[in-house]
């Protein structure tokens, strides 16, 4: 079995067992067998990380429902061969070959070498941010809703904000905290850090180390690095920028709040489109024009190797590139004075592709199985899906069970990425040695 086949399997096993721990009555609040569909988005949406919902998870799943979405959520944040590889590692047993290529292909790694190390510094990594996380919610929470309640309130808030996932056991999501300043930067800081990559993690954290020790040697930062940060944060000023100037005469949404509730709110909707989920306003009385700046938001997603979805920071980075050659009439794309590879810009344009078409292609399924819904609003759920985010207009209970077996697929499609999933369906693409004669064709 190739390695694409085996990563893509691997999700769909996760799903399949969650959906039954799910449908289980000890699972469900008033201790009845859930509906099989029900259990089927929400596992779906907890493995793919991406936070839709069709019933409210605060009360209608129980203890060991949240549980267990969480740990979905956990499973489907680091990613298949991640969680499999960590519990190998965990039982004494070392991998073969195979499971070393597995995991280069899942981790985009350019060699195999390492690789135990590589899975040990995520799970650690991953535990240091979530805990830090826990720490920080609890005193919002606990004075609240007491010990018990507060805590798990807090773990469960910390993992799904670090894996971008954005469910919340609030009926009004994180709305009652839009004022409160720990929660808002707690949870961003979750989100932005979980979504922008392990490797860019390690990398920021090499060159703290090496001011703190005050050594000599100057810390020589990789392309995926430089895109990753200045494209992040680019597009957060984007999205502050415009969320605060149009959203700001809505009364609905920004209108009657103050200043400082007003930024705060306008940073973590700049925020969470990246790809988590949480929302500190009501999605579905925003203005058209600020749902069409969150679906591009969205459709972009995080960077390569973080817990988001999207077609990626790199990927906008190259396409934009690209661009720029051809008006500036150069024969090479750069980006900070590197030179970028013509099979990375052939992927980058594979993604955007596929992605667009998965994003027309259900929106249309599902225009003809809910023809009353409004286009806007079936646009956004479609791309929230996709790119694995979770924000909704509030659709997403009302919908048509063929609607929603459309979202469970797109947001497994998101999650395991359209390469991938067509390199498994098509097997691995094999280079070719033929080369064929060269012609011009008229373009734009």
């Amino acid at each position: 079995m190739t390695v694409s086949r085996t990563v893509c399997l691997g999700f769909l096993t996760v799903i399949a067992i969650g959906t039954i721990l799910l449908m289980m009555p000890f699972s469900t609040s008033d201790g009845t067998w859930n509906d099989p569909i029900v259990a089927l988005f929400t596992s779906t949406s907890a493995v793919c990380v991406t936070g839709l919902s069709v019933v409210d998870p605060g009360t209608y799943f129980s203890f060991w429902g949240q549980l267990f979405m969480t740990l979905l959520v956990q499973i489907g944040g680091l990613g298949y061969m991640t969680s499999t590889t960590f519990l190998i590692l965990l039982i004494g047993r070392k991998f073969d070959l195979r499971q070393k290529v597995a995991i280069q292909q899942a981790l985009d790694r350019p060699g195999m070498s390492g690789s135990a190390q590589v899975i040990r510094s995520i799970i650690a990594t991953t535990l240091i941010f979530e805990i830090t996380g826990i720490f920080l919610l609890i005193p919002a929470f606990i004075p609240k809703y007491g010990w018990d309640e507060g805590l798990w309130l807090a773990i469960f808030h910390s993992i799904n904000a670090w894996n971008n996932a954005g469910f919340s056991l609030f009926k009004d999501n994180l709305i009652g905290y839009q004022s409160s300043f720990l929660v808002v930067f707690t949870i961003s800081m979750l989100i932005i850090f979980g979504g922008i990559g392990y490797q860019v993690i390690l990398e920021m954290y090499l060159w703290l180390r090496d001011r703190i020790l005050k050594k000599t040697q100057t810390q020589v930062f990789t392309l995926d690095f430089k895109v990753a940060i200045s494209t992040t944060l680019i597009l957060l000023l984007i999205g502050i920028i415009a969320f605060f100037c149009i959203e700001i005469r809505n009364p609905e949404t920004f209108g009657y709040l103050n200043f400082r509730d007003q930024i705060l709110v306008a940073w973590f909707q700049s925020v969470t489109p990246r790809t988590a989920g949480f929302n500190t306003i009501d999605i579905g009385k925003m203005t058209t024009a600020g749902l069409f700046i969150t679906i591009a938001l969205m459709f972009i997603g995080a960077s390569p190797g973080g817990t988001g979805g999207g077609i990626k920071t790199t990927t906008l980075r190259v396409l934009t590139s690209c661009t720029k050659a051809i008006l500036q009439g150069k024969e090479e794309v750069l980006l900070y004075d590197r030179k970028i590879a013509i099979t990375l810009i052939l992927k980058a344009v594979g993604v955007l592709v596929g992605s667009v078409a998965t994003v027309i292609f259900a929106t249309i399924l599902i225009s003809l199985t809910d023809p009353t819904l409004d286009f806007i609003q079936i646009l956004f759920e479609v791309v929230s899906a996709f790119a694995t985010v979770g924000l909704s207009t509030g659709i997403t209970g009302t919908i048509s069970t063929v609607a929603k077996l459309i979202l469970i697929l797109t947001m497994y499609v998101g999650r395991v990425g359209v390469l991938l999933l067509m390199s498994a369906v098509l097997g691995d693409p094999r280079p070719t040695r033929i080369h064929y004669p060269e012609e011009n064709l008229l373009v734009g």
